[in-house]
Parts: structure tokens; sequence; C-alpha cells
């Protein structure tokens, strides 16, 4: 899998400011953001997340003026790292690619479940998203099959759903969950 650039790469490179302390600034409100919305859920306080990353809440709204705003860039930012993992794993033996490409999936579906509500599926940035999702990930589970590690009767977008189905459940902490998620992949790993 050669480096390309995907829909949403272009939206983040557009939206993170080019002065490196500006930068450090929204690196850090997405990091405390991002954080913040797992922990708390879309009703995350702006001020928490502004303390969080250490700066004033003056700055929060310069870079995201609007809450909406926030979500999409935190939403944009993990699915980036998402295609930014793809690409890191791409020359990995073909199951462990997915494998650990679907680990980090786990990890997105954390925040995409703490803002999806607050996004709408028409929307650029969710379209922009969800692209470029299938575009790093769906040729990781192509690979897998073609190599006759994963199952070929099911779909990228059935292994997606089954993957975010379970990430919906509460657990007891994150090596349940773990677990869980390696049972599910057993069943779509042909080889062992």
């Amino acid at each position: 899998m050669t480096a390309q650039p995907f829909p949403v790469s272009d939206l983040v490179a557009s939206r993170r400011p080019h002065r490196k302390d500006a930068a450090r600034n929204y690196d850090a409100l997405l990091a405390a953001a991002r954080e913040a919305f797992a922990e708390n859920g879309a009703e995350a306080s702006l001020e928490d997340i502004a303390r969080r990353a250490g700066v004033g809440i003056g700055t929060l709204y310069r870079n995201f003026p609007t809450r909406r705003h926030l979500f999409e860039s935190v939403y944009a930012d993990e699915v980036n790292d998402l295609c930014r993992v793809a690409q890191e794993v791409a020359g990995h033996e073909p199951w462990e690619a997915l494998a650990s490409w679907l680990r980090r999936f786990v990890d997105y579906t954390v925040t995409k479940r703490a803002i999806r509500e607050a996004l709408n599926n028409e929307s650029e940035i969710f379209l922009a998203c969800r692209t470029s999702m299938y575009q790093a990930g769906g040729p990781l589970f192509t690979r897998a099959q073609e190599a006759g590690a994963a199952r070929t009767d099911i779909g990228f977008d059935d292994l997606l759903r089954m993957v975010a189905g379970i990430t919906a459940t509460n657990f007891l902490d994150d090596e349940q969950r773990d677990r869980v998620l390696a049972v599910a992949l057993d069943g779509v790993r042909t080889t062992r």
C-alpha cells in the first residue's frame, strides 16, 4: 500500500494552523477533547477541555468557533490517524496488518460514539471520513482475504459493523474488550 492522500487528510491539514505555537495549542486541544469526549460524551465541558489542554477558553474558541467545529475536527483527526495506521501496517503479514488496524479502529470507535450524534451522516466531514476509512482499511482486508487469512464470505462493511457493534458494549475494562474482540476476529480468521 503506497502513501496516498485521503480526503480526510486534506481536511485535517486545511484546519491545522501553520504557526508552531498555534499548531501545538490546536493539537493539545484535539487531544484534550478526544479524552474528554471519551470520558464524558458529547456534553463534555469546553472549559474542561481548554483546562486539560493548558490553554484559555479564548484559544479554544479561536481554533473551534463552535462545539460542532470541535466535534468535526476531533472526528476527522481520529479518522486521519486511522488512515495513517493503515499505511504504517500495510507492509506487515496480511492478517497482522488487518488485526493491527482493527485494534486501532476500536480506539477510534470510542471517540466516534461520543460525537456521532452531533454529526450529520451526510455532512462533508462525515462523508470524507467514511470514504477515507474505507480506502485505508479496505485494501488491508482484501489483502488478508487474498492471502487466505480472512474469510471471503463477508465484506469489509460487515467486518466494520461487527467490530463497531462489539465496541458499542460497555466492558469492565480494556482487557475484557480486547478478549471479546479477539474472539470475534477468530471467527473472521481462516488460518491460525
